[in-house]
């Protein structure tokens, strides 16, 4: 056991296994207590804390990541499809092999991952989407002397850095203990994920750093949309009084004209006028802000989803026609998500959990998360129809379980295809032309010897086993085009041909024939 190191080459401690350490703590460096520093945002404020991440300070950039979501409708909406889309797929366990031992494993990681709580531990896992690293701490349990993950539980980015030498190995922000210095990850204790927009450091590899310049970009527009509105969306009022009016009357009525927006309501003395003048380019003004945050949201959609049709429903997008959607995700990168979390899962959290239970294992099982294709059932009923009888053996459980059939239980009611109305004149040819030869050889006693018995027993106990032999042989027959093609067939359907049964009782039947026929001798030549 205390040989045990993980991908990272660290080795096992066993004191840190079953306790938090990536958790926040009083007076340490990891509060939950986050900045702010979308607050008055601008470019080069925002250069400033790309730059910073770059070089190995990320705090500031995660604290960006996570408002960005919460400030932008838009932007939450379709991260949240894209990590759904992939968190509500179904887990499958392939075992590493038949050996008793690996389908046992196989089968407790299924127990395991059936649980309610697997979709939202993905959905949090996923959140290196968004940020490019996303980190998930396995909390332990030996309860019932076995090692088993509790429960996963997503750690806040703003608590990791990375190794200032490379840019990409992540670093505890604290340590353990939360007041010390920065420390690598304990082995098998966290499930580290991903996710790679595009090449290069895992920081830079997110969606929310391509976002964060449209966000910022969308943020300017909506504002002076805002101050647009409040200006132009109601009449400019202007007030009118008459010469000689007092100080105390053009008070009266700037107060009239400043509240009537509000209030809608104002009163002034006889002698003054208000009068409302109209921007004529309110209408054209709004829609230009109203088309650029539009802009701005669908170059969103494309990077984070791949397409724009099913998110905004606009005509001739990106997302209309040849490309396939599951819902509102591209195929290819909802594709790229599973495989990339499958991998993921295997790498920190199946192994590790095999290593700490059973030891190191020439094979693993492996986790696949993928969403069902779809057969083409009616498809796959016409090849079967066409290739059985030309010989090709293909298991039943096979098909059953593309049709999404049970194995029939012992004394189950089964669905049988109706008999062919020529099978039995077929099966009862051999034994009539068996019987006329008997006959012939009987001169005329074939109503009192022994070998029509033996004949009709023979066809009676043979018919069972020669039926479906014998309309396999007729379908090949009709199938092939000559005698080799016929012989091919016959060769490739029953290289090994279990005749040993059928041998059996033709072997009876001739002794009990041969001996009848003796017997027919003798009386023959006792009656003469």
């Amino acid at each position: 056991m205390t040989g045990l190191v993980d991908h990272r080459g660290q080795p096992l401690r066993r004191e840190v296994m079953t306790r938090d350490v990536a958790g926040p703590s009083i007076g340490s460096v990891r509060s939950p207590i986050s900045g702010y520093p979308a607050d008055g945002m601008t470019p080069v404020r925002l250069a400033q804390i790309l730059r910073a991440a770059d070089m190995g300070s990320p705090l500031a950039y995660f604290e960006l990541a996570e408002q960005i979501e919460e400030r932008d409708l838009h932007y939450v909406g379709i991260m949240g499809t894209r990590k759904r889309s992939v968190a509500q797929i179904d887990v499958t366990v392939d075992a590493a092999s038949d050996k008793p031992l690996d389908v046992e494993i196989a089968d407790r990681m299924r127990r395991w991952i059936d649980r309610d709580e697997l979709a939202d531990e993905t959905f949090d896992i996923l959140d290196a989407v968004g940020k490019g690293d996303s980190f998930t701490e396995i909390i332990w349990d030996m309860s019932a002397g076995q090692w088993q993950p509790l429960r996963l539980e997503w750690r806040d980015p703003r608590w990791f850095t990375y190794d200032r030498k490379d840019g990409r190995t992540p670093l505890l922000r604290g340590g353990e203990s939360g007041i010390s210095a920065d420390s690598p990850l304990p082995a098998f204790k966290f499930i580290r994920h991903t996710v790679k927009a595009k090449s290069g450091l895992p920081v830079r590899s997110g969606l929310a750093r391509i976002a964060a310049w449209a966000w910022m970009f969308k943020a300017f527009t909506q504002r002076d949309w805002a101050i647009f509105t409040q200006t132009y969306g109601q009449p400019v009022r202007i007030g009118k009084f008459r010469a000689g009016a007092s100080s105390e009357d053009k008070n009266t009525l700037f107060r009239a004209v400043a509240n009537i927006a509000g209030d809608c309501a104002a009163i002034v003395p006889e002698g003054m006028s208000i009068e409302f003048i109209e921007s004529k380019n309110v209408g054209s003004g709004s829609d230009l802000y109203e088309k650029r945050s539009d802009w701005l949201d669908r170059q969103l959609s494309k990077a984070v989803l791949g397409q724009t049709g099913t998110t905004d429903t606009k005509s001739g997008g990106l997302g209309d026609g040849g490309n396939k959607v599951h819902g509102d995700v591209r195929e290819d990168i909802e594709t790229a998500d599973c495989k990339a979390l499958a991998a993921t899962l295997n790498r920190d959290l199946v192994r590790p959990w095999v290593d700490l239970e059973y030891g190191p294992q020439a094979a693993y099982p492996r986790l696949r998360i993928a969403r069902p294709k779809a057969e083409d059932v009616k498809g796959l009923v016409e090849a079967l129809q066409t290739l059985v009888p030309m010989g090709m053996r293909v298991q039943m459980s096979e098909v059953r379980d593309k049709f999404g059939l049970s194995d029939p239980d012992a004394n189950a009611e089964l669905l049988r295809a109706p008999a062919s109305p020529a099978t039995p004149d077929r099966l009862a040819q051999p034994s009539l032309s068996l019987v006329r030869a008997l006959q012939a050889a009987g001169a005329g006693k074939a109503a009192t010897i022994p070998a029509d018995a033996v004949a009709d027993r023979l066809n009676a106990e043979t018919a069972p086993d020669m039926a479906e032999l014998l309309e396999q042989i007729e379908a090949m027959m009709d199938a092939a085009g000559d005698l080799g093609e016929f012989r091919e067939m016959l060769l490739a359907a029953y290289p090994d041909l279990p005749i040993a049964r059928l041998a059996g009782k033709i072997g009876n039947s001739l002794v009990a024939a041969h001996a009848a026929g003796r017997f027919d001798i003798e009386e023959g030549a006792s009656d003469a």
